[in-house]
């Protein structure tokens, strides 16, 4: 195999016989959408839907001192998080500068699994094992080891709930148990990239299929849909969440982000990028770098990354992520601005699009919120 070949999941030719449009994401080939995007987003936002995300990398960590080695990697304290329970925090250069963001799970004393993007998988993989020297702790490439399906939506617990005899009522936003979902092995995790109540389903790949075929058939009644990257993209992107590549950089801190709350300084001992981070953090107090918000079409039309946001005639910001929302039913996107056109109500704001200056709403952030 080339290694320009694309890598296939486990449910590679499942998505083809559902006849889905297959496309290259961080070396993968991912099911980009089986049929509308429209309908694939607005049934995780009013029922259910069903993601294969076998291509994140998940990283194992284990040994007496893996927490520490943890604390020192990542810019949270990740010490602290109780087996059972996970964090969502960041792995940052020594220059402060976004390597990616992760969610870390504990599943034991010490052991823990780190889920890195795809498109940073191996350089987590690598920074965490250039920086475990020291430690007597073991850092494992598990990417193989899994797959990983996703259901997401209102109807998402009453559809695992049939599956599974795990309790999925006193599983907490954030946490995760070992469990059986239709006969097969699962680390069953309440997260999601949706916005919406969910659970992310961690097996191994040989078990993929039957499970997702079970799946399927237990949503039926629940209008449950296979969904695709493209509505994972606007889902996230109404629930305010960044996206490594878009948001998120080497280029920028967790600061220049609006996510200094991930830097925990109070944590014990050192840690990577921490000089620099306090500087960030300092500098952000002083004089707020651009800021995150969220812009909203007056119009129709769509704004996408790279795209100038502009007031006064002076450009004031860029557009990150922008599509249009089947939630709101205008064309919406994050961006980040000059603090002086960052307040909600902003006036005089625009994004320029192919040399018009299109009128646009200044948010806060996230567009979208469930009812609890």
């Amino acid at each position: 195999m080339s290694s320009t070949e694309p890598r296939r999941t486990a449910l590679d030719a499942l998505h083809r016989s559902l006849g889905a449009t297959m496309t290259d994401f961080a070396g993968w080939d991912m099911p980009l959408r089986y049929g509308s995007e429209r309908d694939e987003h607005n049934a995780v936002r009013t029922r259910a839907g069903l993601f294969d995300l076998s291509h994140m990398g998940e990283i194992t960590v284990t040994g007496p001192q893996a927490a520490a080695l943890l604390d020192h990697a990542l810019v949270g304290n990740i010490s602290g998080v109780k087996p059972g329970r996970a964090r969502y925090t960041m792995i940052c250069r020594e220059d402060g500068g976004i390597l990616d963001d992760l969610i870390v799970y504990r599943l034991g004393d010490t052991e823990y699994m780190v889920v890195a993007n795809a498109s940073n998988a191996q350089v987590v993989l690598d920074a965490l094992t250039e920086r475990a020297a020291g430690f007597d702790a073991e850092v494992r490439d598990d990417r193989d080891a899994y797959a990983l399906l996703a259901v997401q939506g209102p109807e998402s617990p009453a559809i695992l709930r049939s599956l599974t005899d795990a309790d999925l009522d006193g599983l907490k936003y954030y946490a995760g148990l070992p469990g059986t979902v239709a006969g097969v092995p699962a680390l069953i995790a309440r997260t999601g990239y949706t916005g919406e109540d969910g659970f992310e389903l961690f097996v191994k790949p040989e078990h993929a299929v039957e499970l997702w075929q079970a799946l399927t058939k237990a949503g039926e009644g629940h209008g449950l849909v296979p969904c695709g990257l493209s509505c994972r993209d606007t889902l996230r992107l109404e629930a305010g969440m960044p996206l490594y590549g878009n948001e998120l950089s080497t280029s920028l801190t967790p600061f220049d982000a609006g996510l200094g709350r991930v830097v925990k300084f109070e944590k014990e001992g050192d840690f990577v990028g921490r000089a620099a981070l306090a500087e960030a953090a300092e500098r952000a107090g002083e004089n707020p770098p651009r800021v995150l918000v969220g812009l909203v079409a007056h119009g129709r039309r769509v704004p996408r990354a790279g795209y100038a946001v502009v007031a006064g005639g002076e450009q004031i910001g860029e557009v990150t992520s922008g599509a249009p929302s089947p939630t709101l039913g205008k064309p919406i996107a994050m961006a980040y601005v000059d603090a002086a056109h960052a307040e909600p109500g902003a006036e005089g704001v625009g994004v320029d699009i192919r040399g018009s200056n299109e009128p646009y709403d200044v948010v806060a952030l996230p567009f979208y919120k469930r009812q609890k």
